[in-house]
């Protein structure tokens, strides 16, 4: 894995992605994750987060 793959990944484990849905998640998915959740305001980057995974179909809204 490249470091721009695990910087990612580091990241959205950060700003709350479940460890099991990273582990899914393929580099280039990751990378372009993180590169929205950086474009996003700091205090909102949590939510960010849940919602590039749910419309992803990664993670189920609750």
């Amino acid at each position: 894995m490249d470091e721009v793959a695990k910087d990612a990944k580091r990241l959205l484990l950060r700003y709350g992605a479940p460890i099991s849905i990273v582990s899914q998640l393929n580099d280039d998915d990751r990378i372009s994750f993180a590169r929205s959740v950086v474009r996003t305001s700091l205090s909102d980057r949590p939510a960010k987060v849940k919602e590039l995974l749910s419309e992803g179909g990664w993670l189920h809204a609750k």
